[in-house]
């Protein structure tokens, strides 16, 4: 790993960081995840749980840094206190890439013009250069290139939601019920990742299972419980029994629920998660 180096506090629009070079490669710019955070304005904790939920995802030493880790480091000159450090379990740094991956899991119109200002402005450095002292050819040129690397990070973000549908459209019925039980936790997480947030998905999507199928998954389930009784199935497991496992006794109404989780995982962009 190449030594880090703290290079100062950066300011870009309205967003001001910790700069530092290093770590990635020879002045490779990187940036804490405390700073990130705040840049988003997301609690560090909920960005910290992000990244370790799809820790795999990441590759030390090319996408990621643990400073906690790393030996020797002074973690004021990183702008941590000792009180913060010591409650830290993480503490992330990433690279332009890592960076990148980040906001592929967090997904957001904002979130993309936020790293394209950065980008722009502090991982490329391109805004020190002051065209206006170039030829007209090289001011040209730059031209052409500042293009092409938008249209670069464009393309970038259309073939991540392309991949991700593809990825949902390929969940199997072979095991639906953990494939459509974890795209659902995805889900009520886009939508406030709160108890409610995860019981409204649910009803949302057997309200429309009702409508395709032509049934009442809720009559159903008082049906099915009412047989279990019947037979002598402790009261618990009647509890237990979910409108899921009424759907799990009909092979089309499988299918429906399925392909209504999938739509839902679709509009709700729930890209690049682990399914």
């Amino acid at each position: 790993m190449n030594q880090l180096k703290v290079i100062g506090r950066e300011h870009i629009g309205q967003y001001e960081f910790t700069g530092i070079e290093g770590g990635f490669g020879k002045d490779k710019k990187a940036m804490l995840v405390k700073d990130i955070a705040n840049i988003h304005d997301q609690p560090l904790g909920e960005i910290n749980r992000r990244i370790n939920d799809n820790r795999k995802r990441f590759k030390d030493g090319v996408d990621i840094i643990d400073l906690k880790t790393v030996m020797g480091l002074s973690h004021n000159e990183f702008g941590f206190t000792q009180n913060a450090w010591n409650r830290l379990v993480n503490a992330y740094l990433l690279s332009e890439r890592g960076y990148s991956k980040l906001l592929k899991i967090l997904e957001d119109d904002k979130a993309w013009e936020i790293y394209d200002q950065l980008v722009d402005n502090y991982f490329d450095m391109r805004s020190q250069l002051d065209t206006t002292r170039l030829s007209p050819e090289l001011q040209f040129m730059q031209g052409v290139v500042d293009k092409l690397a938008a249209s670069e990070r464009t393309q970038h973000r259309l073939e991540n939601k392309i991949d991700g549908v593809s990825e949902i459209v390929a969940t199997s019925t072979m095991d639906w019920r953990n494939e459509t039980s974890h795209l659902i936790s995805k889900i009520a997480r886009q939508q406030g990742n709160t108890g409610e947030s995860y019981k409204m998905t649910r009803n949302d999507i057997y309200d429309e299972v009702d409508r395709r199928g032509g049934v009442s998954l809720k009559t159903r389930l008082t049906n099915l419980r009412r047989r279990m009784a019947e037979e002598g199935t402790s009261k618990t497991q009647r509890k237990n029994t979910t409108k899921v496992d009424v759907i799990a006794h009909d092979k089309k109404l499988i299918e429906i629920y399925t392909a209504i989780v999938k739509e839902f995982a679709i509009r709700y962009q729930v890209w690049n998660e682990e399914y």
